[in-house]
C-alpha cells in the first residue's frame, strides 16, 4: 500500500518550526505555506525542483495558522494567532499586504473565500465565525459575527459552488451558514463526533462534506435536500445533512485534515500518528451507504505530527504535506489496480 503513493521531493520549508497549512493556488502551479515562524512562503517549480519564490515575512506578529488562495489567485489571506487576518495581494512575483482584519478577541485559526471572491470567512479561539464582505476597491467589511459554537473554532470552508459556510470545532461539532435576508444564520448542526473537530473538505460537488477528528475517524456527511427521494425529513425548505459513513479504526492519533481531490475523488488524511493514509470510495458501494477501501498508508510520512495533506487542483494524483518537523513533502499517488 505504501506503492501507491510515493515520495517526489522533501523540502525544509519552515526550518526550526513547525509547518503547519499548505494552500494551492488555483492553477496549482504555486503552493503558499506558513508556519510557527510568523511567516508565508511561496513555492513555484523551477525544472523538477520546487523552490522558494517568496517569503512573506512582515505581517504577522505570532504564528500563521492557515493561509488560502482568492478563487481568482491574486490574493492570499493568512489566518494568525496575533488575532488578525492579512490579505496579500500578488502582481507578477511580489506580494504586497494590501489589508489586516482586525475583530477576533484571541487566535485566528483559519480563513477561507468563497467561490465568487466576494465573501471571505475567518474563525477564532473566540468561538466565532466572521463573515466578511469584499467589494469592488478591496474594501472589507464584516457582514455577520456568528457565534453558533460553544468553543474554539478550528476550520472554516466554503461549498465549492455556492455560498454555504461550513465550520468545524472543539465543541465536537460541525455548523452550516446560509445567508438569510440581511444576516448570516445557522443552518445545520453536524453532530456525531465524540471529540474536536479539526477540518472539513467538500467533494467535488458540494452535496458531500468529510470531517476529521480528535476521536480518530472521518465522517462523512449527505445533503439530503427537501422532497429527496430516501425520505430524509428536512426542516422547511433547508437541506439536512446525515452522516452516511464511519471510517474508523484505520487512524491510531487524531487526524488533523483531510482533503477531497476534487479530479479523482480520493480522500487524504493527515495525522497525528506521523501517517499519511489515502482512501477511494468502493466502485459498487451504495451512494447512500458508501464505503471507502484504504487504497494508501506511508506510516512514517514525516517524522512528527502531520498537519496537513492538499491535493493539487490541476494535477491528479500530486500531493502535499507538512508537519510540525517543519517539513513540506510532495507526493505521487496512483490507484491501486484492485481497490
Amino acid at each position: 500500500m505504501k506503492d501507491s503513493l510515493s515520495l517526489l521531493a522533501r523540502i525544509p520549508a519552515h526550518p526550526d518550526s513547525r509547518c503547519w497549512f499548505l494552500a494551492w493556488d488555483p492553477s496549482g502551479t504555486l503552493l503558499a505555506s506558513c508556519g510557527g515562524d510568523r511567516s508565508i512562503r511561496i513555492w513555484g517549480k523551477e525544472g523538477d525542483d520546487w523552490v522558494c519564490k517568496s517569503v512573506l515575512g512582515e505581517g504577522h506578529q505570532r504564528t500563521v495558522r492557515k493561509v488560502a488562495w482568492s478563487p481568482c489567485g491574486s490574493y492570499l489571506a493568512s489566518a494568525s494567532f496575533d488575532a488578525t487576518t492579512c490579505i496579500w495581494k500578488k502582481s507578477q512575483d511580489e506580494f504586497e499586504c494590501v489589508t489586516t482584519l482586525e475583530g477576533h478577541e484571541n487566535e485566528v485559526k483559519s480563513v477561507s473565500w468563497a467561490p465568487s471572491g466576494s465573501l471571505l470567512a475567518t474563525c477564532s479561539r473566540d468561538k466565532s465565525v466572521w463573515v466578511w464582505e469584499v467589494d469592488e476597491e478591496d474594501e472589507y467589511e464584516c457582514v455577520s459575527v456568528l457565534n453558533a459554537h460553544t468553543q474554539d473554532v478550528k476550520h472554516v470552508v466554503w461549498h465549492p459552488n455556492q455560498e454555504l459556510l461550513a465550520s468545524a470545532s472543539y465543541d465536537d461539532t460541525v455548523k452550516l451558514y446560509r445567508e438569510e435576508e440581511d444576516d448570516w444564520v445557522c443552518c445545520a448542526t453536524l453532530e456525531g463526533h465524540e471529540s474536536t473537530v479539526w477540518s472539513l473538505a467538500f467533494d467535488q460537488s458540494g452535496e458531500r462534506l468529510a470531517s476529521c477528528s480528535d476521536d480518530k475517524t472521518v465522517r462523512i456527511w449527505h445533503q439530503y435536500k427537501p422532497g429527496n427521494e430516501q425520505g430524509v425529513v428536512c426542516s422547511g425548505a433547508d437541506p439536512s445533512w446525515k452522516c452516511i459513513c464511519t471510517l474508523s479504526g484505520f487512524h491510531t492519533r487524531t487526524i488533523y485534515d483531510v482533503a477531497w481531490c476534487r479530479l479523482t475523488g480520493a480522500l487524504a488524511t493527515a495525522c497525528g500518528d506521523d501517517a499519511i493514509r489515502i482512501f477511494e470510495e468502493e466502485p459498487l458501494s451504495n451512494p447512500q451507504q458508501p464505503t471507502f477501501a484504504l487504497t494508501a498508508h506511508v506510516p512514517r510520512a514525516h517524522s512528527q505530527d502531520v498537519n496537513c495533506v492538499a491535493w493539487n487542483p490541476k494535477e491528479p494524483g500530486l500531493l502535499a504535506s507538512c508537519s510540525d518537523d517543519g517539513e513540506m513533502a510532495f507526493w505521487k499517488y496512483q490507484r491501486p489496480e484492485v481497490c
